[in-house]
């Protein structure tokens, strides 16, 4: 009787689709005002603020956001579990054929700059370094703060990153140590906010971490421009030690201010993009395109410290 009776259903069913009956979505399908996208953990502060405005201007879209490292932001994407990802690098010509044999289109675009923050306990005294510093920590070539050109202490030195999936540890690796693996005296922890919270308990180690994780609450512009009444100490970072290549001195360390991502004068910073694979025109596509333009890039300027990819006006302010 089971089985007469499953038979019955079908073929119930398959009568209301031929008269133009409705059908029950899939619950896996992507409606169209549903905006399910990954972002890479990196941006969580001001991509929550991002979409808490498009929600506001579009309250028939339903957010659902799901940070986490970007690897697997981009396998999500290519496994079509969703439509959009915010990333650091653009797809490589291997994901853009994945996601052609599966009948979609892409789009991709760079949206702001982001740049790393060196911080250490705020009892270190320590807080000048250069590139060829950095390299030799993550290549294992210093290990010890007294190998520093500019430093008032000793002992083991550890960098500690976010996690070793992590958009941060991919970028150290690549553009810093050549391609290979990250060694020496170098640790993971599972989020921004546990490497955050070893720095405060430890002085030997430097965190690293995405700039705009060190705002003390939504939109807060005064520790943005100062980095003061922080938890901790951000370093400031040069191209070169106190002599450079051409035997000069070096005037110029910086903190990862918008200016000095603007200007080229911080070398820590890197292009961060969004990537849509969804074509129908609601909501989704809405949202690739207000992270690109208008109250989108506005938000970005004034209320994170990554650098909106939109021409900025740069002024010299004189107090008075």
């Amino acid at each position: 009787m089971k089985r007469i009776f499953h038979l019955a259903a079908l073929s119930l069913a398959i009568l209301c689709c031929a008269c133009g009956g409705s059908q029950t979505p899939n619950a896996n399908y992507l409606h169209e005002d549903d905006v399910k996208f990954a972002a890479d953990a990196c941006f969580e502060p001001i991509v929550q603020e991002l979409s808490e405005l498009f929600n506001g201007r579009h309250p028939e879209a339903t957010m659902i956001p799901l940070y986490c490292n970007e690897d697997s932001a981009i396998r999500l994407l290519l496994r079509d579990s969703l439509r959009m990802a915010i990333t650091t690098r653009k797809l490589t010509e291997n994901e853009k054929a994945i996601i052609h044999k599966a009948k979609h289109n892409y789009k991709q675009s760079l949206f702001a700059y982001d740049a790393f923050a060196l911080i250490v306990n705020k009892n270190n005294p320590d807080t000048i370094i250069n590139m060829n510093e950095i390299k030799g920590i993550i290549s294992g070539k210093i290990t010890d703060w007294n190998q520093l050109e500019v430093t008032h202490k000793s002992g083991p030195l550890y960098m500690v990153f976010d996690h070793s999936g992590s958009s941060t540890v991919r970028f150290m690796k690549d553009s810093l140590n050549g391609g290979k693996p990250l060694s020496g005296n170098i640790y993971a922890q599972n989020n921004y906010n546990e490497v955050i919270q070893m720095v405060k308990e430890r002085e030997d180690v430097i965190g690293v971490v995405s700039t705009d994780w060190l705002r003390v609450s939504k939109g807060d512009t005064c520790t943005l421009q100062n980095f003061r009444d922080l938890d901790v100490k951000v370093m400031l970072v040069g191209f070169y030690g106190l002599k450079d290549p051409l035997g000069l001195d070096a005037k110029d360390w910086q903190r990862p201010y918008q200016y000095y991502i603007a200007t080229g004068e911080y070398p820590l910073f890197r292009g961060v993009y969004t990537i849509c694979t969804d074509s129908r025109p609601k909501s989704m596509t809405s949202m690739f395109y207000f992270f690109l333009k208008g109250d989108g890039q506005r938000v970005i300027c004034n209320s994170s410290q990554l650098l909106p990819r939109n021409q900025v006006q740069v002024r010299d302010v004189v107090a008075k």
